[in-house]
């Protein structure tokens, strides 16, 4: 015997995407739904993005999010551009007047979860077999097992925000889909330490040995990448060969690399991803079901709180009697995130070491590109406005 639910917008997902949506519609008067796969743990400890744009900040803030953030989150007003053996600082509020926050992505979700409780929305987790059916029509369902028990979820409309390897697109028919992709030649070794941030800010080091990146996720933690082999074990990584490495990379004279406990560490390959439409019928697409960035860029969470800012907009419209956001969705979205596919791309070529037989000649115009952008206001000012972030629906 199949159990039915009924709501308005069924979400497939509940990592910060889904989270975030059916906040926004519970604080609009939508009614909805979270379905997600993986327990509440997995949920909450997968370490991902730590970067937040101007504007994402301001929407988690306008939404009763923005409490933990504003003090625990750490604000930044630049970057550092590392090459040739010189930094130099890019300084977004000098620029373009914005500014980013340092706020691990565990850490929304963890807010998420708080104002989920305190709002008493409805999330399931570990479910199994989710599909979402009948998307062509004006009635959807998200078919789904939980304890062995069945269910359908009878809504309005279906949004996917269950990543790249989620049902969500795959419901979209073939003939109907057009996906694009570029897989990179390497990926990052991210570790997280207990170690005192070395820098007040992001640095991005171009080396000869590969790129490399100082973050940190507080005061206290520190979060650092190198460039590697996709296919690189993480077990042929001891801790000293890492902090190593990163000295060699991150080095500069009368400086030096704090170090300290390596508490987590794992190798993520790159890759571009986009899958057009983002809407099909009654199903949206959100988040990483439609598009994926290489992290330099710090863009993949913050397009997915976008999509999920402007699906807000679009549902309370058309339960008002205007559907033209709903209808544009897809078409303004995927402007959006070839925009950030670009920058993302710009900033990728423009800071990693490539290997073939044009490898020398290609790190020589990496010097030259990154000494003409150092020089020219202009050049610094269209790197400080992607970065920190087209602007966001509210």
């Amino acid at each position: 015997m199949t159990t039915t639910i009924t709501t308005r917008v069924g979400i497939i997902g509940g990592g910060p995407a889904g989270l975030l949506l059916s906040h926004l519609l519970h604080r609009s008067g939508i009614d909805n739904v979270v379905l997600e796969l993986r327990d509440l743990d997995y949920t909450v400890q997968r370490v991902r993005a730590g970067v937040l744009e101007h504007d994402a900040v301001e929407l988690l803030t306008e939404n009763g999010l923005g409490e933990r953030l504003h003090t625990d989150g750490l604000r930044h007003g630049g970057i550092y551009l590392q090459f040739a053996g010189e930094r130099h600082h890019i300084d977004f509020e000098a620029l373009v007047g914005r500014h980013v926050w340092i706020y691990g992505q565990q850490e929304v979700v963890k807010d998420l979860i708080a104002a989920h409780d305190a709002n008493g929305t409805p999330a399931r987790y570990e479910i199994t077999d989710a599909r979402p059916v009948d998307i062509d029509t004006e009635h959807p369902r998200i078919l789904f097992t939980q304890d062995g028990e069945e269910f359908e979820l009878a809504c309005d409309f279906v949004v996917g925000t269950d990543g790249f390897h989620g049902v969500s697109r795959l419901a979209i028919p073939e003939a109907d889909r057009t996906t694009y992709e570029r897989e990179y030649d390497f990926g990052w070794l991210g570790i997280l330490a207990h170690a005192k941030p070395s820098s007040d800010e992001l640095i991005y080091a171009l080396h000869e040995n590969g790129f490399a990146l100082l973050s940190m996720r507080s005061p206290e933690i520190s979060r650092l990448y190198l460039q590697v082999p996709p296919d690189e074990n993480i077990d042929d990584w001891s801790d000293e060969r890492i902090w190593d490495e990163l000295d060699v990379r991150l080095g500069m004279p009368g400086w030096s690399l704090e170090r300290g406990e390596i508490f987590d560490k794992s190798v993520t390959p790159m890759r571009s991803f986009v899958s057009a439409p983002m809407r099909h019928g009654s199903l949206f697409l959100a988040g990483d079901s439609a598009h994926i960035v290489p992290p330099t860029g710090a863009k993949g969470l913050n397009s997915a709180i976008a999509d999920v800012a402007l699906l807000r907009k679009g549902f309370v419209q058309h339960y008002a009697g205007d559907s033209s956001v709903l209808d544009s969705y897809s078409e303004t979205q995927l402007s959006r995130s070839w925009q950030t596919q670009y920058f993302s791309t710009w900033m990728t070529r423009m800071l990693h070491t490539f290997s073939g037989p044009d490898a020398t000649f290609d790190h020589q115009v990496q010097l030259g590109q990154l000494a003409q952008l150092v020089a020219s206001d202009h050049a610094k000012a269209h790197l400080a406005e992607f970065y920190t972030g087209l602007p966001i629906t509210r």
